[in-house]
């Protein structure tokens, strides 16, 4: 247990009824975040659940059957935590929103191309500038995932940009095949393989346009610079990098 004074409260209304614990900040959002691997004892002020958790009042058990199916505290408070909202002190918020803003923007940025650059990828300066001139803020309460689709929208009226894959061609040498296949073939989904007559490798990959830079690091990386790319339009169209 925790002391009372270091708990905050989470609270969920559901079915016409409010249910309140008292639990660490951090570990709450740990919990909120599925990232949380301790002992819930230990991180919780009391091991109950309360209409009112100030006052000390405590839902019927009905109630608590009819939300939760149970009535076991220690069953009940995370539910509580993840469907409910917390009580998060300003700094967390800001911890919170300044992590979950660096995540919105690498998503965007290794999903994301400019279509009016032959689709070229946008650096992620480009999408923090840009999300600048925007109203868009991102919810630290709320996944990523559904919030890239609403700052896309915000996005488009200040650059042109669209989430695409791309499938590249990549012909590695013989000197070093052996290795760089390994680590190439990982990089996206391996659409098909050939191992050529000269000891060569031949892989076609599909992967999100927007780590076209990173993907082409890596095959220098470990070929030397030697490997051969094509970025692969359709089965007839070749567009030699």
């Amino acid at each position: 247990m925790i002391p009372l004074e270091d708990a905050v409260t989470a609270r969920l209304e559901s079915h016409g009824e409010r249910f309140e614990i008292l639990v660490d900040p951090d570990a709450a959002l740990d919990i909120k975040r599925d990232e949380f691997d301790g002992e819930l004892e230990d991180v919780i002020a009391a091991e109950d659940v309360f209409e009112n958790a100030s006052r000390g009042d405590r839902p019927a058990e009905s109630a608590l059957e009819e939300v939760f199916e149970t009535t076991d505290p220690l069953e009940i408070i995370p539910e509580v935590i993840k469907r409910g909202e917390i009580q998060i002190t300003a700094e967390q918020r800001r911890e919170m929103q300044d992590q979950k803003h660096k995540q919105l923007v690498n998503r965007i940025t290794r999903n994301a191309v400019n279509p009016q650059m032959d689709n070229a990828p946008h650096p992620p300066e480009r999408i923090e500038s840009a999300l600048e001139e925007t109203d868009f803020r991102v919810d630290p309460m709320e996944p990523v995932e559904p919030q890239v689709d609403e700052a896309l929208d915000a996005l488009r009226p200040v650059i042109p940009i669209r989430f695409d894959e791309v499938t590249v061609a990549v012909q590695v040498p013989a000197d070093y095949a052996g290795s760089a296949q390994a680590k190439i073939r990982q990089f996206g989904d391996l659409e098909r393989e050939e191992w050529q007559n000269d000891g060569s490798w031949v892989g076609v990959l599909t992967f999100p346009a927007g780590m076209q830079n990173d993907f082409y690091d890596l095959v220098n990386e470990h070929t030397s610079g030697e490997a051969e790319t094509q970025i692969i339009k359709d089965e007839d169209d070749l567009q030699t990098r």
